[in-house]
């Protein structure tokens, strides 16, 4: 997505939802929330990692962690991962500038509520509010996502960029 424009205008459920940022890095938040949406998609890449390498992702100044709220009540999170360009040449250089939703999901209990949508327009909204305007938002999904992740994604605005064939790597 290369620009907000783009994006459907799409309503929050109701104002029972709501979105709240992390101002302080919660690493036990985003491991819980990554083991508990996850697991019912086999999200595995993160699962060995030490409570040492969660501190570290979660204090990354690049990184933005959300909570969506349903009647008070947690059910679901992503988060948002600025890419700057390294400091040396390599495969992520095309990704320089850009925000991308690096972990989205809602908890079991609040699938099937409309509230994807809804975290989804508030993940697009806060991506591209975040100072400097990114040069495009991204994300991906395969098929350790929810089968309705796709069409989710692509009734935001989003288009599909490029497809992959085999195993995912992470997830």
């Amino acid at each position: 997505m290369r620009s907000g424009d783009g994006a459907a205008n799409r309503q929050t459920c109701d104002e029972t939802f709501q979105v709240r940022e992390f101002k302080e890095p919660n690493w036990i938040f985003n491991r819980d929330m990554y083991v508990a949406v996850g697991e019912t998609w086999k999200w595995i890449d993160k699962l060995p990692w030490t409570d040492e390498q969660w501190n570290q992702y979660a204090s990354d100044p690049k990184l933005r962690t959300f909570a969506g709220y349903y009647d008070n009540a947690l059910a679901g999170y992503y988060e948002l991962r600025r890419n700057h360009a390294p400091s040396a040449p390599s495969y992520r250089d095309e990704y320089k500038g850009e925000v991308e939703i690096a972990y989205f999901g809602l908890l079991p209990d609040f699938i099937g509520r409309g509230l994807g949508s809804a975290l989804l327009t508030s993940a697009i909204e806060n991506a591209w509010a975040w100072a400097p305007t990114p040069s495009r938002v991204w994300l991906h999904t395969c098929n350790r996502d929810h089968p309705n992740a796709l069409y989710n994604y692509q009734a935001g605005g989003f288009k599909i960029y490029k497809i992959e064939e085999g195993e995912p790597t992470n997830g």
